[in-house]
């Protein structure tokens, strides 16, 4: 589809051959039964000369991943110039490179694994460069989400052509302009904050949208990305809420149908919206949403 079509400036695409595969198998009568599963490869980034990590991710995109990833952990700043982002298909290997001479060795010797459905990573202290976020008082009006939710579970996505994968969607008011998907929220994460620092991207008035849980690491991303509202049609940690109410973001889950849970910045909801006429989700998508949680 295209962006006139859809109303996305970036969407998932389906029938993309190399992010899902057939398989066959047996169902619970004993019937042959095919399905589409997605497809899981390493990739790893380098900044400079310096291996950072391998991801296991389903390989779309791996510039913004890797340039995502970089800017959430700190080691690229907001508005340092990417001089060139290098990505052999053959290796799995991105590098990006820039003017600043750069060695995070200290920083990666120190890392946290998160509670994310494919293993993320942190380096260094989670809570570094947070002393400076201020988080814009952005108003959320609640015919947005109702809005948001009924367009984006109906986007043609391998969410729902194969499922076991998140998906991450950048949406500004009632629109939705970015969805990303991976194996990993962390990584579907990482390729919408590659994509705003690519784009130059404003983010006091974006919204983040995310079909995994809100864990602190997701709270912590979102606000490096000045991002003031974080929306999950899954639930929440303690520790997710604790952070998202110190650093004054307005923090939504639940959110299926209509309803939803708001745990933090309640008092800057718009109540706009007739809940009577919002319709409840289609069977199709509560049973891809019946997965765990990742």
């Amino acid at each position: 589809m295209t962006v006139k079509e859809t109303g996305y400036i970036l969407s998932p695409d389906p029938e993309d051959a190399r992010l899902a595969t057939r398989i066959a198998g047996v169902d619970h009568t004993g019937s042959p039964v095919e399905l589409s599963v997605v497809t899981e490869r390493p990739l790893t980034i380098y900044l400079n000369s310096q291996e950072i990590v391998t991801a296991m991710t389903i390989g779309d995109h791996p510039g913004l991943l890797a340039i995502g990833f970089l800017r959430n952990q700190g080691m690229l700043a907001r508005d340092e110039p990417v001089e060139a982002v290098e990505y052999d298909d053959d290796l799995d290997v991105v590098v990006v490179r820039t003017s600043r001479k750069t060695d995070y060795e200290e920083k990666l010797r120190k890392k946290t694994r998160t509670s994310g459905c494919a293993v993320g990573t942190v380096f260094g202290d989670m809570m570094e460069g947070l002393d400076g976020i201020r988080l814009p008082e952005a108003e959320l009006r609640t015919s947005w989400l109702y809005a948001l939710a009924h367009q984006i579970n109906r986007t043609p996505s391998l969410y729902l052509a194969a499922g076991a994968i998140h998906g991450t969607v950048l949406c500004e008011q009632d629109r939705p302009l970015v969805y990303m998907e991976d194996v990993g929220r962390h990584n579907a994460v990482d390729k919408v904050a590659g994509w705003m620092f690519v784009n130059n991207a404003a983010a006091a008035d974006k919204i983040l949208y995310t079909t995994g849980r809100l864990t602190s690491e997701m709270v912590l991303k979102t606000a490096h990305m000045g991002i003031p509202v974080l929306v999950s049609r899954s639930g929440f940690t303690a520790w997710g809420v604790e952070l998202a109410q110190e650093l004054g973001m307005t923090l939504i889950g639940r959110l299926r149908g209509r309803r939803f849970a708001c745990v933090s910045g309640s008092e800057r909801l718009v109540w706009d919206a007739d809940v009577d006429t919002v319709s409840e989700e289609s069977t199709r998508h509560r049973r891809k949403s019946s997965q765990p949680d990742g």
